[in-house]
Formats: structure tokens, sequence, C-alpha cells
């Protein structure tokens, strides 16, 4: 999604769909946590939001996070048919 434009991103609601994803693996690994907790360990204020998303995903792997598989699945479609994935 890197080099992608934003606004698709956004009014698409692709950017939601991963971040809600990323978000849930996060809390699903670090129970106690809140959303709050979440966003700041996300750095989300950063200006590249789909970068942090990414490494957010790498280092939740890492973890051993669990990511719904459905929503992955289904953000993918959405992303393949916008083009951002082959």
């Amino acid at each position: 999604m890197a080099g992608q434009d934003f606004a698709n991103l956004v009014d698409g609601g692709l950017l939601k769909e991963v971040e809600a994803i990323v978000i849930e693996a996060y809390l699903g690994a670090n129970p106690g946590d809140s959303r709050p907790a979440a966003y700041h360990w996300l750095r989300y204020e950063d200006p590249e939001p789909v970068e942090r998303l990414r490494e957010g995903v790498e280092k939740l792997v890492k973890t051993g996070a669990r990511f719904d598989a459905g929503a992955v699945e289904k953000a993918c479609a959405k992303a393949r048919k916008a083009g951002y994935l082959n």
C-alpha cells in the first residue's frame, strides 16, 4: 500500500479495516491493555500510517499474536480489487 494515493486508502475504507485487524491482534496479545495503549504502541500519530501498520504486523507476528483470518482475507481482497496488491 505504500506509495499509493492516501485518499483512496481512506475513502475506500481499506486503511480502517487493516487498522482494526492490527489493533485487535495487539489487544489479543496484550490482555488488559486499552485501545489508546494499542494506538500509542503503534505510534499511529506518525505521518506514515501504512508503514506503522506494516511494522506493527511484523512485531505482532514475532510475539505469536493471532490475526482474524477472515478480516485479513477481506482486506486483501479489497486491496487487490483497488489495485494495491497483485
